[in-house]
């Protein structure tokens, strides 16, 4: 499977007005993708760490420190200086049927949650993934997490594919730059 293959289609889409979407045409099998899904230390290298319970009503604790998702480390920009030391979103399992299915509330312990859907499809040239995040609030936050998901799916598209993965926060600030001005989120 080719890159441009894996990252065509490779934005979010606003699909109303508290919710995105996003697609990454992954490497198999599923097992493998839903691995990188569910499994702390799979997870940890191209989005967070921390415990899952994958059952309904289990708890995700995720535990961010993007300086440790590349090579090169990298410091946030002064607006998510607060994140430089790691961060924490907590949530509960909303549905889970694997290798197919995993969904979980998003930022419980930072107040009104969103939820984020992981759907995984199979295909003749590889796995379809696709989250979508619900319940956001505001052009800020969708922006915000319309980039994050757009850079993190990308540093999982490197390590399925065995490649080296740029700094998160330069990548994060150039994707989240085009969807300031993008059609939708503007």
């Amino acid at each position: 499977m080719t890159e441009g293959a894996m990252k065509r289609d490779s934005h979010a889409r606003l699909l109303s007005s508290d919710t995105v979407r996003i697609e990454r045409l992954l490497p198999g099998p599923i097992e493998r993708v839903w691995a990188y899904l569910t499994e702390p230390e799979k997870r940890r290298l191209w989005l967070a760490g921390g415990p899952t319970e994958t059952k309904v009503g289990g708890k995700v604790e995720l535990l961010f420190r993007h300086a440790e998702l590349s090579e090169e480390g990298g410091a946030p920009p002064p607006r998510h200086e607060d994140m430089a030391q790691g961060h924490v979103n907590a949530g509960c399992v909303t549905a889970c049927e694997p290798p197919r299915l995993f969904a979980y509330t998003w930022a419980e312990n930072h107040g009104d949650p969103s939820e984020v859907r992981f759907e995984l499809t199979e295909r003749e040239d590889g796995v379809l993934l696709t989250v979508t995040h619900v319940r956001l609030d505001g052009r800020d936050a969708l922006r915000s997490v319309a980039g994050g998901w757009h850079t993190h799916l990308d540093l999982l598209v490197d390590r399925l594919n065995g490649q080296r993965s740029p700094d998160f926060w330069e990548a994060y600030e150039r994707v989240h730059a085009e969807y300031v001005t993008r059609p939708g989120f503007e």
